[in-house]
């Protein structure tokens, strides 16, 4: 396969369309940033998984939330924002992971939003699908409760319980009926499924009211600002160790001040420096999924939002293609 690597594809387009003409699946080339298809960082958009080392998928479903509806549009407005950057390796990394991965836009995640309870299914099943195969899988929501399903997949495929890196400003572990879609209530479900591992997963930049933890731990947003971004990672290597990690984003994990297009936005949160830096610090972690969920782009302003779930989720592909065994 080194005759797809880097350095041996073309370093200019002709067009602004590399997410539809590109031959390699490496690589990065710059082209337009305000033109053209708009693929998750201009990877070829294509559900020819051949080859392919980790799909890009959106999952468009809001019905979900439990305040602002919007984050059905969050795959859409994620990969617009992603174009601006595409051109060039995120600053700061060590290399280029697309030099290292092949990675493939697979477009969304289908179902039907007329027959919501089948909705967790189709979900399960798109995402199950495409991981059976090989890749690994990039999520991009809609709303966290996609995180469920998608779990459930990667457990169908690896096995379980899995640790669970979870990022936000809610813990998602509400008590709840089962068979409810909610996006505040589906790590309880995970938990008590058995598909996470509490003891072994850890939840960064909570600051919202939740006496029962379930047993996980817990590096809260007022403990991430007093003991620093090394503190944070020292902390989360400890907690997931070895095992199989399920890395989750919700946005507004930030603060609104970074993050304003979010559906239940909370003061008092992590800036995405904090975040990217966690992210990137955790390299050699065993991640075996990723997600970024929740962005709203109705509520954003100048896309700030949309950009920086753009960047977090290059930072998950980092963090993948930093894996010890990769």
């Amino acid at each position: 396969m080194a005759d797809k690597k880097r350095g041996n594809a073309p370093q200019h387009m002709s067009s602004s369309d590399a997410a539809i003409t590109r031959d390699s699946l490496y690589g990065t080339l710059p082209e337009p940033t305000y033109a053209g298809v708009t693929s998750f960082m201009r990877r070829k958009y294509t559900q020819d998984l051949d080859g392919v080392d980790v799909v890009v998928t959106g999952v468009p479903l809001d019905t979900a939330t439990t305040n602002r509806p919007g984050a059905r549009f969050g795959p859409r407005a994620i990969r617009a924002a992603s174009t601006i950057m595409a051109w060039e390796r995120p600053y700061g990394m060590a290399f280029d992971p697309f030099d290292k991965l092949a990675v493939v836009d697979y477009g969304d995640c289908y179902f039907d939003f007329g027959r919501p309870q089948g909705v967790p299914e189709q979900i399960r099943k798109h995402a199950f699908e495409i991981i059976d195969q090989g890749p690994a899988l990039l999520s991009l929501g809609g709303d966290h409760f996609v995180a469920y399903p998608l779990i459930e997949a990667h457990v169908q495929k690896h096995g379980g319980p899995l640790s669970l890196l979870h990022f936000d400003a809610h813990s998602d572990t509400w008590a709840d009926p089962d068979g409810r879609i909610d996006h505040g209530t589906m790590f309880y479900h995970a938990a008590k499924a058995g598909l996470v591992d509490p003891a072994r997963s850890v939840q960064i930049g909570l600051r919202t009211t939740n006496p029962d933890t379930m047993g996980f731990n817990v590096l809260d947003a007022p403990w991430v600002h007093a003991n620093g971004i090394d503190a944070t990672i020292a902390r989360a290597r400890e907690f997931v160790g070895n095992n199989p990690v399920y890395v989750s984003f919700d946005i507004d994990c930030l603060d609104p001040s970074y993050a304003p297009g979010t559906g239940t936005p909370v003061c008092g949160g992590l800036t995405s420096h904090q975040a990217m830096a966690i992210l990137r610090g955790l390299a050699g972690i065993n991640v075996i999924g990723m997600d970024v969920v929740e962005v709203a782009p109705a509520y954003d302003i100048g896309e700030i939002t949309a950009l920086a779930a753009s960047h977090l989720a290059m930072e998950m592909l980092y963090l993948y293609a930093s894996r010890s065994s990769a």
